[in-house]
């Protein structure tokens, strides 16, 4: 089985966790090439998650379509998963989550949407990224923290931003002089506490692909 079920993983979910839901391969964020390798060493279900962007050349559209073409089940979610499966689920890649119905109904179209460093070793996330941000802002909004105006402020300074530089800290530091003290820390202490959307889409992914193995006798 271990060269059958395939995962690439990073930031979006510790592996620890991810083994509780489903027992794989798991490798580091893909990159190109990747996926032609797990499909030459026996993969029959591949599971992207996480992916690089900007630090080297990322998963390919034909790789995929190559992998497909070879009876293999490419799942996608969270990050470069959710963002490839929008663009190539009519042709047989399958998404799964919020994130990817963000990419597949045009709410978000850009990479950067979901990029974020991290740290190589440990995999911890150092930056949050947009799409989080978003979610987060539209439930701060809901439960009154934030009124709309603060909220499209908030948003603005983060856009802003390059990647790297999405944390909560600095978002906070932006919107000192726009947004009443109180308001504004009682919001990042939300944000900071609050939910991850990448995480749950990873783990419904996960859920998803333990179902996809079981069908399939891998589990």
């Amino acid at each position: 089985m271990r060269h059958e079920l395939v995962v690439y993983l990073g930031p979006s979910l510790p592996v620890r966790d991810a083994e509780q839901i489903l027992p794989a391969e798991y490798l580091p964020p893909a990159k190109r090439g990747d996926i032609p390798l797990a499909v030459r060493n026996g993969a029959k279900i591949i599971c992207l998650i996480d992916g690089v962007f900007f630090q080297d050349c990322s998963v390919g559209h034909r790789e995929i379509l190559a992998a497909l073409g070879k009876n293999t089940r490419v799942i996608g979610a969270s990050s470069m998963g959710a963002l490839r499966a929008s663009e190539l689920d009519t042709l047989g890649m399958e998404g799964i989550g919020d994130i990817y119905q963000m990419y597949k109904n045009g709410d978000v179209e850009s990479d950067d949407e979901v990029a974020l460093i991290f740290d190589p070793e440990s995999g911890t996330a150092l930056s949050v990224p947009l799409v989080n941000i978003r979610y987060i802002l539209d439930l701060a909004a809901m439960q009154g923290i934030i009124d709309r105006a603060q909220k499209d402020i908030l948003f603005r300074s983060a856009q802003s931003l390059y990647f790297p530089e999405r944390t909560w800290v600095r978002i906070q530091e932006l919107n000192r002089e726009t947004i009443p003290s109180p308001v504004l820390d009682k919001f990042i202490c939300f944000a900071e506490q609050g939910p991850d959307l990448k995480r749950e889409d990873a783990v419904r992914a996960l859920n998803y692909t333990r179902d996809v193995a079981k069908e399939l006798g891998i589990l």
